[in-house]
């Protein structure tokens, strides 16, 4: 049923998203892929996530295409100035990646390259007021392109932001410069992410939840301390510690979170985190 953004103006969508390997070998990867085709319209393919170099994303991303999967890019200001996020934006559009997710990226002081410089030439809004001018035709300095690029643009935002007019004071910032869906932070919530529904119903925009099932008492706690915007209900914590079966029951809580978001937003983001396996049985749970 067409390409992602013709699913985004039609329905509900599922994306996820894929780390490409610290190597060359990207089988795990399409494997991966593979297994989830039915279930996922669309994979984020990280930007050396976690600041921890890996295979350049849009190698990972043309690779898909290959195999009949769409890659939806990511692209970090960490690493890049105006010219190579410009270069690599045309690069993109000339392989067949048009979906295109603009971020800020980890700092370099937390990977595996700590000594790393950053660059942070553009800020997130001006990342994708790169994109959106060349897709009318020109580059960031106002220069005539020889074609127009096709780019799909999206951003992130997070619902949970201890200050949540600021985050959405940015995100209509990011709408105002060509952002057209946008990925959330994990989404536990639901009555609260309606809230935020309703304060930025004025955004002509699909917003996509964040999903990160709970994979332990251990992740859940790491995640509400560590992680900015996130808020696992002690219910739920409790749930997964007394679970007999703790897979079956993060599988159940997730799939209950997406039903309970299938008439409030877009789509649904999940962030597996490693038990890709699992995204089946939360969605046939889902459609069940």
């Amino acid at each position: 049923m067409g390409n992602l953004q013709d699913k985004m103006a039609a329905g509900f969508v599922v994306t996820s998203e894929l780390v490409p390997p610290k190597g060359t070998d990207i089988q795990a990867l399409l494997d991966t892929a593979g297994m989830l085709q039915g279930y996922v319209d669309g994979f984020n393919i990280t930007d050396s996530h976690s600041a921890r170099m890996r295979l350049a994303p849009v190698a990972a991303a043309h690779m898909l295409i290959d195999h009949g999967v769409e890659p939806i890019l990511q692209m970090v200001t960490r690493d890049r100035n105006r010219i190579a996020i410009q270069s690599d934006m045309l690069g993109a559009d000339v392989l067949g990646i048009t979906n295109l997710v603009c971020m800020g990226g980890d700092p370099p002081h937390i990977g595996d390259h700590p000594d790393a410089k950053p660059v942070y030439d553009l800020s997130s809004d001006e990342v994708i007021s790169v994109a959106n001018a060349l897709n009318n035709g020109s580059d960031y300095a106002g220069n005539k392109l020889n074609q127009s690029t096709n780019l799909h643009i999206g951003a992130v935002v997070n619902p949970g932001a201890t200050d949540l007019d600021t985050e959405i004071a940015k995100m209509e910032k990011k709408a105002n410069a060509g952002a057209r869906f946008f990925q959330t932070q994990a989404v536990y919530d639901v009555e609260a992410f309606q809230n935020f529904m309703s304060a930025i119903a004025h955004l002509d925009v699909t917003v996509i939840a964040g999903i990160m099932p709970i994979k332990s008492v251990k992740m859940a706690e790491y995640a509400n301390e560590k992680i900015p915007g996130i808020c696992i209900p002690q219910s739920m914590i409790q749930e997964i510690a007394d679970a007999d079966d703790v897979a079956e029951c993060s599988i159940r809580i997730a799939s209950d979170i997406i039903s309970a978001l299938q008439s409030v937003c877009g789509g649904v983001h999940i962030m597996a985190l490693g038990a890709e396996d699992r995204i089946p049985r939360i969605l046939d749970r889902v459609r069940a």
